[in-house]
């Protein structure tokens, strides 16, 4: 009999995840801004990317799972086979991010690699669910100074980073699971759509 009820109550959790899940999908694909923004953003990779540019991608966490995903889908393959893109993220070097983390802060373990790798006119595209974390802040202020097209991925407000961001996608959500899984669909929609706008046909 408990295992029945505790079975009901998991049931009743699946399918209340589910159903916010679907509500958040439905209400991005609603929002015609929303559209227009992630079609400004393709272009604006694109157009990086033929001209001999990158797209650098940061986060930390799960956010970070999603740069490291979202990178691997351009520097990759996404549908088809084609050349690689010249993508990143910025925290794939172990042994980098725990110096730096160790001989100056956590804080700074994006920026310097900005300062880096980054050339006027490339993307950084920066994923954080609240839109404050503080290395990720970091990174865009250094980026804006070099003149890198920043583009941000958060959640409902934005944080601070919505005032560093040339390009901003907010999903309407405060959940963190549930920001994490509109911005990896947002993110799969801009690859897919610079894939094709890069190799049409």
């Amino acid at each position: 009999m408990k295992r029945t009820v505790k079975q009901n109550r998991h049931q009743g959790r699946i399918n209340q995840i589910m159903q916010q899940s679907e509500e958040i999908i439905r209400m991005l694909n609603a929002d015609g801004d929303m559209h227009k923004g992630i079609l400004k953003i393709v272009d604006t990779c694109a157009h990086t990317l033929k001209k001999g540019g990158k797209v650098l991608f940061c986060g930390n966490g799960g956010s970070a799972a999603d740069a490291q995903h979202l990178a691997s889908e351009l520097a990759g393959r996404f549908y088809f086979d084609r050349p690689p893109l010249n993508a990143e993220a910025l925290h794939v070097n172990t042994s980098y991010l725990t110096a730096v983390a160790n001989d100056y802060t956590y804080d700074e373990v994006f920026s310097r690699l900005v300062k880096a790798k980054g050339r006027k006119g490339d993307v950084l595209i920066a994923i954080s669910t609240s839109g404050n974390s503080k290395n990720v802040l970091n990174a865009l202020k250094v980026a804006r100074e070099m003149g890198i097209i920043t583009v941000g991925l958060t959640g409902r407000t934005g944080g601070m980073m919505k005032d560093l961001c040339t390009h901003i996608l907010h999903v309407p959500s405060d959940d963190t699971p549930r920001v994490q899984e509109g911005h990896i669909m947002l993110g799969h929609i801009i690859c897919e759509l610079v894939e094709s706008k890069m190799f049409p046909g």
